[in-house]
């Protein structure tokens, strides 16, 4: 950050007073500009025993396969989030359940909520940023194309969970590795 979104002068990364950490200050009105972690928020959409998936047609991880997920928007709330993302990927409509997982991943700066969902129909096609989307029963899944560790995670949970009949909230801390998210 350069300048100040209030007044367009410019920033300086300073100490404010009462804070632990440096943030960008306005060298002319003062005002402090935080940078919070983003919330990526998504769907685990089921129809039957198959999950829908979409196939990644922009970067990070163009080509892999995903659940429905991306950035919160201000003014929605995180089930509407997860709605409209399913909408935009999938075309698709879902029914948003419960939240089943969190994962927090600090070292990007970003918060995963992953809501169940149930599709509505079976009318689905690639958004703009999918390549492709399909239903997978659990023996399918691309296991080795995934995009995302907390997609990978939130899907061993899932079929876990659905073979004992209860699903449980899940939450985990994720530390920087080799993968993407």
């Amino acid at each position: 950050m350069k300048y100040c979104s209030h007044c367009g002068s410019p920033v300086e990364l300073r100490l404010p007073p009462d804070d632990n950490r440096h943030r960008h200050v306005c060298t002319a009105c003062g005002e402090i500009h935080y940078e919070n972690p983003k919330l990526i928020v998504g769907a685990v959409p089921v129809w039957q025993d198959k999950i829908l998936l979409c196939r990644r047609a922009i970067e990070p991880r163009h080509g892999l396969w995903t659940l429905p997920a991306g950035f919160m928007e201000n003014g929605e709330t995180t089930a509407e989030a997860a709605a409209r993302e399913t909408l935009e990927e999938a075309n698709a409509r879902v029914a948003v359940g419960e939240l089943y997982t969190l994962y927090n991943l600090p070292h990007i700066n970003q918060v995963h909520l992953l809501f169940r969902a149930e599709l509505l129909d079976l009318d689905f096609s690639p958004g703009a940023e999918s390549l492709e989307v399909r239903l997978f029963a659990e023996d399918e899944i691309p296991w080795d194309t995934l995009a995302f560790r907390p997609v990978r995670f939130t899907l061993q949970h899932y079929f876990a969970d659905r073979k004992l009949g209860e699903f449980r909230f899940r939450t985990g801390d994720l530390a920087a590795s080799g993968q993407h998210a």
